[in-house]
């Protein structure tokens, strides 16, 4: 049987290591054109929010609830108008109503909405129905009413604008806590006296002060996350 003839190679050792030395650059060109493409494309928005988003979900893996996005930014424009840490909002709507979750928001004892205000601390202690625990007689058009929470110093607040102070509203709910917890010092740094005359109770304190340390660790985070993802 004849040898067969071995087949000499398309190209000599030496074109080769040419070649070779060719590519690397053209090589190494491709490879930062598309790392620095890529750093283009995160800063897109979609791509920022993405990253936004990913953010939020692993803090929030930190909590046995999560937090509802969509709360935040209210809990926010509530802490910059009263000073109060958006983070005690969130942990007293997280003790009184799991963040509006629960099936009920009127409590046994006559508290109301998301935050669960008494009809007296809502539209004020000086309505002449108002006694005791607070529930009072009160109508739902003195209880909504700006002009009539004005009149007896209720702390109920019209938030959004729209000429109703509801203790139901997530909106006005929210911004009237703040407001109460303003005027009882939470705005000034004294967070638990102010939590206390939320509740007059230690155990409800002890509660709420749990949860705002643990919104309060990624306070800042958190915020910047979600209402930059709101843009």
């Amino acid at each position: 049987m004849a040898n067969k003839k071995k087949k000499k190679p398309m190209l000599s050792p030496s074109s080769q290591l040419g070649m070779i030395a060719l590519l690397i650059p053209i090589a190494i060109t491709v490879i930062v054109f598309a790392f620095f493409a890529w750093k283009e494309l995160q800063t897109l928005p979609i791509f920022e929010k993405l990253a936004q988003q990913i953010a939020i979900e692993e803090i929030q893996q930190n909590f046995d609830m999560n937090i509802p996005e969509k709360y935040i930014p209210i809990y926010v424009a509530a802490e910059e108008k009263y000073g109060v840490p958006w983070t005690l909002l969130a942990a007293h709507h997280r003790i009184e109503t799991r963040f509006s979750s629960m099936k009920s928001l009127v409590s046994s004892a006559g508290a109301e909405g998301p935050m669960q205000f008494m009809p007296c601390t809502f539209v004020g202690w000086k309505h002449p129905s108002c006694s005791g625990l607070g529930k009072g007689n009160i109508s739902k058009a003195e209880l909504m009413d700006p002009e009539t929470i004005k009149k007896y110093g209720g702390f109920g607040v019209d938030a959004n604008g729209d000429g109703i102070a509801d203790p139901y509203d997530i909106e006005d709910a929210i911004f009237s806590a703040a407001n109460y917890l303003s005027k009882n010092g939470a705005a000034d740094g004294h967070i638990k006296q102010a939590v206390f005359k939320y509740n007059h109770s230690d155990k409800y304190v002890e509660k709420v002060l749990y949860y705002f340390n643990l919104y309060n660790d990624y306070h800042d985070e958190l915020k910047e996350a979600v209402v930059y993802k709101e843009k």
